[in-house]
């Protein structure tokens, strides 16, 4: 706003100045004095903070306008309208008001100048309401990237303080999980082998004196060290989950989030024995159909998508199917030439499909082993 208002400030004076030199007036050293002080008053309004001194230096440039043009040179009144509007806009709040005051002197101007005085103080108006409405726009523009700014860093707190609370969440999951994994062995294994080691201690003892009741204590301590090593085994077993659930809780976890982040409605289903899939099985699975979901996102224009696992007798499907456009060509892209690679690895295949939506399927055969635990 205050460039728009220098450069009008500026082309006034420079018509002034090449006024006065067209009509030879022997006044020039005024002339020069009144632009010098112009000159000083204006540049100092622009460089002073307080707002009280801004407005004495905006009356002073209203008044030295004033005095030029009775005094000096009567066009030095070309100055008056915009140093008006600029001091009076601070208390009046409509600017046809203002308009209209600025116009009053125009009746006390007489010959050229009256006419010369009335357009200057259209083009003012026009200019000042222009960079007014501009600066409104830019204050407006530059507070809603305050809030914008201020919205950003309290959503970032809260993300680090939600991030800070899940780290300090599995840490005291760990140490809870390691204090239950402690207190039972303590509680079963721990207590097994004590037993067994008693029952030794007191067969070694008899061994010499009653063979028969060492034999007793040792098979008792025989046992008792075999129940210790299945409560071992069990423990250990309950602590790895099976492939199945790792599986299927991750695409079940990666299904969740890319839900949160599209406006496609996802559906997930799944068949058959999920325990026999291998876990390099899994992750070509996984990498498959993320691939398949970010190609819908981007190109399909589809409301649905839905991803589906069966383990049949020999082999594995999962098809992603689309309710979008589809394609009458498929040209297959780096994603569907990546999902084949992944998929010939393990000697599998890939199905795509675009008649009725867009669809791909993943084929992986299972070998004789898995298919023995089925």
């Amino acid at each position: 706003m205050e460039f728009w208002t220098i450069m009008t400030k500026m082309t006034l004076i420079i018509f002034i100045a090449v006024s006065c030199v067209q009509a030879g007036t022997s006044s020039i050293s005024w002339i020069v004095f009144a632009f010098l002080m112009y000159f000083c008053i204006n540049i100092t309004l622009y460089i002073v903070k307080p707002l009280t001194i801004k407005r004495m230096l905006q009356l002073l440039s209203i008044i030295l306008s004033i005095v030029s043009h009775l005094f000096i040179y009567p066009l030095f009144i070309l100055l008056l309208p915009l140093s008006f509007y600029e001091l009076t806009a601070q208390f009046i709040q409509k600017k046809m008001f203002m308009f209209i005051v600025s116009i009053i002197p125009l009746f006390y101007i007489s010959g050229t100048a009256q006419v010369i005085y009335g357009l200057t103080t259209v083009l003012s108006f026009m200019i000042y309401c222009m960079t007014d409405l501009f600066g409104t726009r830019v204050e407006k523009n530059e507070n809603k990237i305050d809030d914008m700014r201020k919205a950003i860093q309290r959503l970032t707190k809260r993300l680090n303080e939600n991030n800070e609370y899940i780290r300090q969440s599995k840490y005291t999951f760990k140490l809870e999980e390691r204090n239950r994994i402690s207190q039972e062995i303590h509680d079963k294994i721990g207590h097994s082998m004590t037993g067994a080691l008693i029952q030794l201690e007191a067969a070694k003892r008899l061994m010499a004196t009653d063979k028969n009741k060492a034999a007793e204590l040792l098979q008792n301590a025989i046992n008792i060290s075999k129940d210790g090593i299945e409560q071992i085994r069990i423990t250990l077993k309950n602590m790895k989950p099976p492939t199945e659930q790792v599986g299927i809780h991750k695409m079940k976890l990666f299904l969740d989030e890319f839900l949160s982040r599209s406006d496609l409605k996802t559906s997930f289903t799944y068949e058959g024995n999920m325990d026999i899939i291998s876990p390099i099985q899994w992750k070509i699975i996984h990498e498959n159909v993320t691939e398949a979901l970010t190609n819908a996102m981007k190109y399909s224009d589809a409301t649905g998508v839905s991803v589906d696992i069966k383990v049949l007798n020999k082999l594995i499907k999962v098809e992603v199917k689309d309710n979008g456009k589809g394609t009458e060509k498929i040209k297959k892209g780096l994603g569907i030439i990546g999902m084949e690679e992944r998929t010939a690895s393990l000697n599998g295949n890939i199905i795509v499909d675009s008649t009725n939506g867009f669809s791909v399927t993943t084929l992986l055969p299972l070998s004789s082993h898995e298919t023995s635990h089925t």
